[in-house]
């Protein structure tokens, strides 16, 4: 089967001249952003692209190349698809609190809100709960809006303001209150759940389920038709608690074992960061990590390789939270672009049969 590039017409003057507002945006808002890391006395740092382990989690493709070592043999690497296992392993080395903009790589990605390279920015904080950064992404999603002197997050035709108090609401609250269903019912102490259960739950309600459904397609679907629709609307939504099953590299909470801590941040609908309690447990890491990549395997045929080095940094590493937050689509919405091409200097050519 024959791929070629297809035109790509964002170098043309009169493109990039439509173009151009959204990218000084995009640079006055990453030099705010650096400004505000080095305020809170953060050090940036920049991470290798090429990993042996891409990440575990089942659902992310990545980009595989390799290596030619000096003796003429081949090695595989991964383009990383975060900076993540790279920053816990400074953490492990004794950062104590650092920031990030990376280049990340995702296979099977391109629409108005992904493309195959694009900007992650990171951060994370030594011995710091993960409630601290809410408040650190409430504080830059403002700080990208006064940037660019605007009083307002958008996208197409939603808006979202960023100065107003957020909503917080935890994952469970939200099923129940735009789905009507139970989510924590099919969710067990030690974290393992019942497919039989959520599939009930989704026929009262009139959603669909497929034989080959898993509890985690169930959630998903949930999720996405029933919750995203209603976040991040008039003003910032923390999603919050998402259940361990859910939170591959996040810490339980110790309110309640059913649940991680982890969040997720919307606005417009649109989601812009994940963040985590980190999980400092590499006997419980690499259970996880397993668990994603037998899932992997069975949707897609495929695994990628465990990163040992990052199981044995997590010895060392403190207690810890890190976050990753979309930089594009941040940009997006602050300067109301309605694609991620328009915020990006350079696209990745298009590819067609």
């Amino acid at each position: 089967m024959n791929f070629s590039a297809k035109a790509s017409p964002w170098w043309t003057p009169s493109v990039h001249a439509d173009r151009r507002p959204f990218l000084i945006g995009r640079n006055a808002i990453q030099a705010a952003l650096r400004g505000f890391f080095a305020r809170e006395d953060f050090i940036e740092v920049d991470t290798a692209v090429l990993q042996v382990s891409p990440g575990n989690e089942a659902h992310l493709h990545a980009f595989a190349t390799q290596a030619i070592t000096t003796d003429g043999q081949a090695a595989p690497f991964y383009l990383h698809t975060s900076p993540e296992f790279a920053c816990k392993k400074l953490l492990a080395a004794g950062e104590q609190r650092i920031s990030c903009f990376a280049h990340v790589y995702r296979n099977r990605e391109r629409g108005p809100l992904h493309h195959p390279e694009f900007t992650m920015l990171e951060w994370y904080r030594a011995g710091e709960s993960y409630e601290s950064l809410m408040m650190d992404s409430v504080r830059i999603l403002a700080l990208a809006a006064e940037t660019v002197k605007t009083d307002k997050l958008s996208y197409r035709g939603s808006e979202s303001d960023p100065f107003a108090g957020p909503e917080r609401i935890s994952v469970a609250e939200a099923l129940d209150r735009h789905a009507g269903i139970d989510l924590l019912a099919s969710v067990a102490a030690d974290g393992s759940t019942d497919r039989e259960h959520l599939a009930a739950e989704l026929r009262r309600v009139g959603m669909r389920v497929a034989d080959d459904d898993g509890w985690a397609d169930l959630f998903s679907r949930v999720l996405v038709e029933k919750i995203e629709p209603h976040l991040g609307f008039g003003r910032i939504t923390i999603l919050d608690e998402y259940p361990v099953s859910e939170a591959a590299l996040a810490r339980p909470s110790a309110r309640d074992p059913r649940v991680a801590e982890r969040f997720e941040l919307y606005a417009c609908g649109v989601e812009l960061a994940n963040g985590f309690g980190e999980l400092t447990n590499a006997g419980e890491q690499r259970r996880r990590f397993e668990i994603e990549m037998a899932e992997k395997a069975r949707i897609y045929g495929e695994t990628y390789p465990i990163d040992e080095d990052f199981l044995a940094a997590l010895s060392l590493m403190p207690e810890a939270s890190g976050i990753a937050l979309g930089f594009d689509r941040l940009v997006m919405l602050a300067t109301g672009a309605s694609r991620i091409d328009q915020v990006l200097w350079a696209p990745v050519a298009e590819y067609g049969r």
